[in-house]
């Protein structure tokens, strides 16, 4: 199987409308691949989003994801999931991401300054997918730069696939002793200008939920934007014909990166976001019983009822209303700050570092396998 694509067989497995699948942990679940079919499970409030005994990557224990737990807007449905959603969501708006683009554009060349004169090679994980997005959420959140290890290393013990929720819980906690102190300081100064402030002075979040909020938009907002560049980057050195568009002209990087998203998720393919029917709902001519689960797969994004030949990657084409942040009530909420945060990476990176190649062939490349969020776990570079 080639690191980049599906798992071998899925997508002829799930190509002529749902099929039922067993998850590691023994859950029988119906998985949707069509792009209406992603979108109605997705925005359906006959879906529901709590996911106690759900399908999981693991195989044995208790879930550590998708628990119905204080501050995990994941797992919510309806009004309980926009009290906390709604709030949030004015830290995220358009005009705020893009007041913060030139921060955001500093924080990008002082790591690939720090990339040059460490010299090649170089690994582009370590170097920039992962410190730049954890900077930057820190910064929105309004946590000091001095804890940025911590978060990164804790992030990734937390969400593995194979860690205990006895770990989860452990590294929870540490965070949280440091966000407690974070959220005293924003409540005696009465600030409102970053998200823990926000929180705590505009919201009637309590302590466990604002805790729990803090550490996911942590986790989510460096893991997952790391992940997608770096797989960005591993298709373009595969397809150079496609780098050269880019570099031919970067200003239109911004629609770049939507083609990017849904071509490299879609090529993934995979089966993740799952919800369950409350009562009985059609989907793509299969009626889903009440209390069935089901999982979509954004193989959904090559569906060629998208754009011509979906199924390859064009730079030139025009943006298309791709799936790669999910959608319906539950849409990442960071994707406005993930779109910045990619374009400014994707621009910078290759304007830089023009002749910038792999060191070994993305086939050797260490992938991680054991996490919720798929990506190299090191990418070696040269120039």
């Amino acid at each position: 199987m080639h690191p980049l694509g599906a798992p071998a067989g899925f997508e002829e497995a799930v190509s002529n409308g749902p099929v039922k699948m067993i998850w590691p942990n023994g859950v029988q679940a119906w998985v949707i691949s069509s792009y209406a079919g992603v979108r109605q499970v997705l925005s359906d409030r006959r879906f529901s989003a709590m996911r106690e005994g759900g399908p999981e990557m693991r195989t044995e224990g208790e879930p550590i994801l998708g628990l119905k737990q204080p501050g995990n807007m994941n797992s919510m449905d309806g009004e309980e999931h926009l009290r906390l959603r709604r709030p949030l969501s004015r830290g995220f708006m358009v005009k705020k991401m893009n007041e913060m683009r030139p921060r955001i554009q500093q924080i990008v060349d002082e790591h690939l300054d720090a990339m040059e004169r460490h010299g090649a090679p170089a690994d582009l994980v370590s170097a920039l997918c992962l410190p730049v997005p954890s900077l930057v959420i820190a910064e929105l959140l309004g946590v000091s730069p001095e804890h940025q290890e911590l978060f990164q290393s804790t992030a990734r013990e937390m969400f593995g696939k194979n860690g205990s929720k006895e770990v989860y819980d452990a590294k929870a906690a540490e965070l949280g002793e440091v966000l407690a102190k974070v959220a005293d300081e924003k409540r005696a100064s009465g600030t409102t200008d970053d998200l823990i402030g926000l929180m705590v002075n505009e919201t009637d979040f309590d302590s466990e939920e604002l805790m729990r909020l803090a550490i996911s938009l942590l986790a989510a907002g460096h893991e997952t934007t790391s992940n997608f560049f770096g797989l960005f980057a591993l298709t373009l050195f595969e397809r150079p014909d496609q780098r050269e568009i880019l570099q031919r002209d970067p200003d239109r990087a911004d629609v770049m990166v939507e083609e990017l998203l849904r071509y490299t998720i879609g090529r993934l393919g995979g089966a993740g976001l799952a919800r369950r029917a409350v009562e009985d709902v059609e989907v793509d001519g299969v009626t889903i019983k009440a209390g069935e689960w089901v999982a979509v797969t954004f193989l959904a994004n090559l569906e060629e009822t998208l754009c011509p030949n979906a199924g390859e990657l064009d730079l030139e084409r025009k943006a298309v209303s791709h799936l790669g942040f999910g959608f319906g009530p539950h849409q990442c909420l960071g994707a406005n700050l993930a779109r910045a945060e990619l374009q400014i990476l994707l621009r910078s990176l290759f304007t830089r570092f023009p002749n910038l190649r792999p060191a070994i062939p993305v086939t050797e490349m260490a992938f991680r396998e054991d996490s919720i969020t798929y990506g190299a776990a090191s990418i070696p570079v040269v120039w």
